[in-house]
């Protein structure tokens, strides 16, 4: 599975998840580098994810940026899967989606 497999998987998860706002970063010359892939606000908080393959690693400037952001006070995390997100939001206490609350 490559690691835009792993990003389009979390995003699909992230989508069903209630008060979550979220977005991949696409990063280019107009975006600040080291920023992590997937960047949210879930019930108000900041929460943020480096996307990587099983045997990859981060980079120093990603590795800077978690750092910063957690220094902040947000939530900034690598991941390799949907599993290591749900994961996070368990232990984070946000809510998965109920589909009896017949939100739309």
């Amino acid at each position: 599975m490559t690691e835009k497999d792993i990003v389009t998987a979390i995003m699909r998860y992230l989508k069903t998840v209630p008060q979550a706002f979220c977005w991949k970063e696409h990063g280019g010359m107009y975006s600040t580098a080291g920023l992590p892939d997937i960047i949210c606000c879930i019930g108000g908080r900041f929460v943020t994810c480096e996307v990587k393959t099983p045997s990859g690693k981060l980079i120093k400037l990603q590795e800077i940026t978690i750092t910063k952001i957690k220094a902040a006070k947000g939530e900034a995390f690598k991941v390799t899967s949907t599993e290591d997100v749900k994961v996070i939001l368990e232990n984070l206490e946000v809510k998965p989606y109920d589909d009896s609350l017949d939100i739309s």
